[in-house]
């Protein structure tokens, strides 16, 4: 029924001679050693296809270990940053030698079995340092001991890693759909109606999926690892084990992980029908965390009117609480009755979000005299429109698609009146910074073609060749592929064309390079690239964010391109 010898053997440090092999893919067995802690107590073992749970101290090291016997062996590792971002490292390295005394019946000394395990850094096969759900896949890895090391340079943290021979059947995680955004589709004054695609591992493979909606009003979050860190910060890490004492993995409540004790009462978890309260009496963080089942469409109720919030859905699959995040947004609730005007400072980036159709109003009041007032905008999605009124007289009024920046005479004590129109297609997002300081660039300079145009007669079959327009302004560049099917249209494509996601929404495995370039002859302002290691006949889509001084980035037009099939 189950493999009862699997190529991923989990290594505990040697207690006697040789590796213990534990735990087996025995489902019966592994579950019996999950159920007795001794099995676990202090480990540095990956189980093969379990997700685990642990805790890193501050510049204080973990490494795990796991062994593939065989080559040419599937192999996936994820790891889960909760609250902080990680540092981590796979490597590779052969199999220790067996224990040169098991034939005499004399045992190889435990010290130096763990020196010759764990002295050698091995080859180093992937590496990554961020706070992203981060992966290493590969569909035949050779044999050898495995490590993974770990480490948090910013503070105390906990993490979740998963490691498994079979990626393909196993499936974990559930699967996002084709369009894995989050729809705002109706504000009022105190409520949000929220809707989005169903997982595929729900619809097509009939898996339990229930699906996690976490509010809040300070960012979008990447994991619902880092959602239930957020919950529990505030008193649980206080709980967490010193370095040196020995604890086991599963006392969860030890070191900060919340405890199950009854999942009706969980902390931060909501009634449906009240959003507001929450279930502890307590000063709780401002985040709530409400799970629906299987419903697609929810309605949050007791906001505060006139107020931004981030919504974040998270799909989790019930038989292995694993969980995949959908792409976060964010909405401002209406304002009240009596409209309350938005208020831009000087220099400083507002967002706004428009329903469809629906307008917004902002004003500029300058505390000192000037000469010049400049506002720039950058459009996320459609274009929108914008109308300028300074003391009451209109000075400007135009189409704003992508990034635009006017310039306008300044007048003395003067107030400015703006007003947002949003698309007849959907809803609009856009962010607009207006300044006395002509020198106060938030957004990077475009040129006013951001297509990427690609050279038909230099594909390849495993390259192809592009090139797009820069400015005379000095900015990074930086190239991103997807691979995308055959069947993937200019509509699809025009759902993803939201230039205010920067890179930092990217996968790591998806970049292709960064570079800066600019040309003080703007008719020799063009820079071109060929991509490299791509598959023959597979079509993709390239994206090139633009990032300026502030940090602030824009992304081009995408492209669709396609690799020849036989060359």
């Amino acid at each position: 029924m189950l493999l009862l010898h699997c190529p991923l053997l989990l290594l505990l440090l040697p207690l006697g001679s040789r590796p213990q092999k534990f735990p087996t893919r025995d489902e019966e067995l592994f579950q019996m050693q999950i159920r007795d802690k001794a099995f676990f107590h202090d480990t540095s073992v990956i189980p093969d296809g379990a997700e685990i749970s642990s805790y890193l101290f501050r510049d204080t090291p973990k490494r795990y270990f796991f062994v593939v016997e065989e080559d040419n062996t599937p192999l996936a590792v994820t790891v889960t940053p909760c609250d902080a971002p990680l540092e981590w490292k796979l490597s590779v390295q052969e199999l220790p030698e067996e224990a040169s005394g098991e034939g005499s019946g004399d045992p190889e000394p435990l010290e130096q079995q763990k020196q010759q395990i764990t002295s050698e850094e091995g080859t180093e096969l992937f590496s990554y340092k961020g706070n992203d759900v981060e992966y290493f896949v590969s569909s035949s890895s050779p044999s050898g001991l495995y490590q993974l090391d770990l480490l948090s340079t910013e503070k105390d943290t906990h993490f979740k890693v998963y490691a498994t021979t079979t990626p393909e059947s196993d499936q974990p995680y559930p699967e996002l759909p084709y369009d894995p955004r989050i729809d705002a589709t109706s504000l009022g004054r105190t409520t949000v109606t929220l809707a989005w695609k169903p997982s595929p591992t729900a619809t097509l493979l009939k898996q339990p999926i229930q699906y996690c909606i976490v509010i809040n009003k300070e960012h979008n979050f990447k994991s619902l690892c880092a959602v239930e860190a957020k919950l529990s910060s505030d008193d649980a890490f206080m709980m967490a084990p010193k370095p040196g004492l020995d604890f086991s993995p599963f006392d969860f409540a030890h070191f900060g992980f919340p405890v199950d004790n009854n999942s009706g009462k969980e902390r931060g978890f909501l009634k449906p029908s009240k959003f507001g309260r929450q279930t502890s009496s307590k000063p709780r963080v401002d985040l709530h965390k409400v799970c629906i089942r299987n419903k697609n469409i929810f309605t949050v109720s007791d906001l505060k009117p006139d107020t931004q919030y981030y919504f974040d859905v998270f799909a989790v699959n019930t038989n292995t609480n694993m969980s995949t995040a959908y792409i976060g947004t964010f909405a401002r609730t209406k304002e009240e009755a009596k409209q309350k005007m938005v208020e831009l400072k000087d220099g400083k980036v507002t967002d706004v979000f428009i329903k469809r159709k629906g307008t917004k109003f902002l004003r500029f009041a300058p505390v000192s005299s000037h000469q010049k007032v400049t506002f720039s905008v950058h459009s996320c999605l459609d274009a929108v429109q914008i109308q300028v009124r300074r003391d009451g007289k209109l000075v400007l009024s135009q189409s704003v698609e992508g990034v635009r920046q006017f310039q306008l005479r300044g007048k003395a004590k003067a107030k400015y009146l703006i007003r947002l129109k949003g698309s007849k297609k959907g809803a609009s997002m856009l962010k607009i910074l207006a300044t006395t300081r002509p020198n106060k660039q938030s957004f990077p300079s475009l040129p006013e073609d951001t297509r990427i145009k690609a050279f038909d007669k230099l594909r390849t079959c495993s390259s192809v060749t592009v090139a797009w327009l820069g400015t005379q302004e000095r900015n990074k560049f930086c190239i991103y592929k997807r691979e995308v099917d055959d069947n993937y249209n200019e509509e699809q494509k025009r759902r993803e064309q939201n230039q205010c996601l920067g890179p930092d929404t990217r996968k790591k495995s998806e970049k292709v390079l960064c570079k800066y370039f600019h040309s003080q002859n703007i008719q020799k302002a063009v820079t071109t690239d060929t991509i490299k290691g791509l598959q023959p006949g597979k079509s993709y889509l390239l994206d090139i964010y633009v990032i300026g001084h502030g940090g602030h980035s824009v992304k081009y037009q995408s492209k669709l391109v396609k690799t020849r099939k036989f060359c």
